[in-house]
């Protein structure tokens, strides 16, 4: 590293620091620095709460723009690719610093969270112009923030705090998961998911701009490895020519070995991107969950990760290895993908068999991430600490080309999405219907099983002729437990909408058992209830789509599974010890020089305070 004869370092004071260049001269003691590794933590949450919230909400938002399946999954290209190249503006932190990109920029996605999307209306290609500006600012912050938690993190505690920092991701797909879960059932539109998240997000953004501060850059561009080294890089500060340090980033970054573990971690993610943008959709189409189960299966996915995020960090930093943790946990994940695959075959399986899956995938991916994530900051400072958001920035570019092509090739792989999202909600009302069949009269069922209570709910919930009806019959023959009495409750057999409920059966029969139904049928439902004919022309669409999905489904986690295989086999190309014994032999060695340095300094530092 560069060094030059200057002053000690030192930030201005007054109020213009605090609130414009947030500058400290000096390395933060233990409790300052907790409360700013907080803050950076829960800008992060927040931040990933307002980009995933659409994940959360995607059966309900798509139709309310009448946004295509396919439209949605280009856009993500779109919204990735736009995040893939502003991660290098995050790498500039290293040179104008990072708490102010990051404050400012979350006050942009609060405002558009709040105030822009909730007021589109139905114009995909508006929400489109918003959520591509939302990514814009969300691939800044993807490099300022780890960067900030690196500056006040030595590698000892570095896992631990890169745990906290992944919390932001998971706690946001949490908090989205979470808030829909409680709120979708009394909240119906989906835009009220923004405001809650735009209002949550303003909170957040006071709490930075009065608390956030970054380290000096003269303190920042230095190798850190434990705590007791404070007074140490204090004094180098003292000595370092920043403009030399940072100069020619790129040259000194572009390494082969940042830049495979970058493409290792990006394609081991696959199954993570997928889960943040269209797991939802995948509860909904292929185990027939509602939009609220389907975020309370994600919200126990979300939950595990998170509480795992920090058990192995912690563990990481214990026993000063990363790599035994990141191979375990691709193997752990390898094996949990190939469960999904199984369970995809399985659309009967129930709520919980879907939870502890997900919760034991949840887990392995925390366990391979974490110790990744540190190790990947240490290999920056190998190479130059003072380029550590450059280097980030390098690993925000692979992961989001890597995301961005996945939606692109996710269509291709999983064509039916688009037959069972755009059609999601005569895929709902058909479903009411197929769980009434077992209890509606006809004339080879003339003493049918009565009707639980939330299957009738469930048909008296659509607001149209036909499920209305049969709700009516149900419920009638619910108290009376007389077929004719139900009928004629309904209007009798003389009532179109009565007739219509029968010509919609037969062909409903004949549509499940892969039969084209006859024109003239369709023709006669036509006439006697339009509500019906719609739902079976799409009934035509929905049958084959369903029973096609979930192979489709299974060969989109071989291809995550794959990515899986390729970061196992990178691990080993990694920098870092095996051995824990190896590591902590390389701390001691490390702090017995630290401690050669400190007893060189304290004389000179005795002869300076009695000059």
């Amino acid at each position: 590293m560069a060094m030059a004869t200057t002053a000690t370092p030192s930030a201005p004071g007054g109020l213009a620091n605090a609130l414009w260049r947030r500058q400290l001269a000096r390395y933060p003691d233990t409790g300052p620095r907790y409360l700013y590794l907080g803050i950076v933590v829960l800008t992060t949450i927040t931040l990933y709460y307002l980009y995933y919230v659409e994940g959360a909400v995607t059966p309900l938002m798509l139709p309310g723009l009448h946004m295509s399946f396919q439209f949605f999954l280009y856009l993500l290209v779109v919204s990735n690719a736009i995040g893939a190249f502003t991660a290098f503006i995050g790498g500039l932190s290293d040179k104008i610093g990072r708490a102010n990109l990051t404050i400012y920029g979350t006050l942009i996605v609060g405002l558009l969270q709040l105030v822009a999307v909730p007021n589109i209306g139905t114009s995909k290609w508006m929400f489109s112009i918003i959520y591509s500006g939302i990514g814009f600012v969300e691939g800044i912050i993807l490099v300022s923030t780890p960067a900030l938690i690196r500056d006040f993190s030595p590698q000892m505690g570095r896992a631990a705090a890169m745990g906290f920092w992944a919390l932001g991701p998971v706690l946001g797909s949490l908090a989205a998961s979470e808030v829909a879960t409680r709120t979708l059932p009394h909240l119906h539109p989906w835009q009220d998911q923004f405001i809650i998240s735009g209002v949550a997000c303003m909170a957040v953004v006071v709490v930075a701009f009065f608390g956030l501060r970054e380290l000096a850059p003269q303190l920042r561009d230095q190798l850190m490895v434990s705590e007791r080294e404070r007074a140490l890089i204090e004094a180098r500060a003292r000595g370092i020519d920043v403009e030399a340090a940072i100069a020619h980033p790129l040259r000194s970054i572009l390494k082969l070995e940042l830049l495979s573990s970058s493409f290792a971690v990006a394609v081991f993610l696959l199954i993570y991107y997928a889960s943040v943008s269209v797991l939802t959709i995948y509860w909904a189409v292929v185990f027939n969950r509602t939009p609220a189960d389907a975020n309370g299966i994600n919200t126990w996915y979300w939950s595990a990760d998170a509480i795992a995020l920090i058990v192995f960090g912690l563990a990481s930093d214990r026993l000063r290895v990363r790599k035994p943790f990141m191979a375990i946990g691709a193997l752990g994940t390898i094996v949990m993908t190939i469960v999904m695959v199984v369970q995809a075959g399985h659309p009967h399986a129930s709520y919980y068999d879907n939870v502890v899956v997900v919760v034991l995938l949840g887990v392995f991916i925390a366990l391979a991430y974490t110790p990744w994530m540190a190790g990947y900051t240490e290999a920056i400072e190998a190479h130059n600490p003072a380029l550590v958001a450059t280097g980030l920035a390098v690993w925000g570019w692979v992961l989001r080309i890597v995301v961005a092509i996945s939606f692109l090739v996710l269509p291709a792989v999983i064509t039916t999405a688009t037959t069972l999202v755009d059609h999601y909600d005569a895929g709902q009302e058909l479903r009411a219907f197929q769980a009434a069949t077992p209890y509606a009269p006809s004339l080879t069922k003339l003493t049918p099983p009565v009707a639980p209570p939330q299957v009738i709910d469930n048909l008296a919930s659509f607001d149209t002729p036909g499920p209305q009806t049969l709700a009516t019959i149900l419920r009638t023959y619910a108290s009376t437990h007389n077929a004719l009495a139900a009928v004629n409750a309904a209007g009798g057999l003389s009532n179109n909408e009565v007739q219509g409920l029968l010509a919609f059966a037969t062909i409903g029969a004949d549509i499940q058992a892969g039969h084209a139904p006859a024109a003239a049928d369709l023709v006669r439902l036509q006439h006697l209830a339009p509500d019906l004919a719609q739902l079976a022309a799409a009934e035509q669409k929905l049958v084959p789509a369903q029973a096609a999905s979930p192979g489709e489904w299974k060969r989109w986690w071989w291809v995550c599974l794959g990515g899986q295989v390729v970061f196992l086999l990178l691990v080993f190309a990694m920098r870092g010890r095996w051995s824990p014994r190896a590591a902590r032999a390389d701390f001691e060695e490390y702090e017995r020089k630290v401690e050669e340095e400190l007893a060189r300094l304290a004389p000179a530092a005795a002869a300076g305070g009695g000059a």
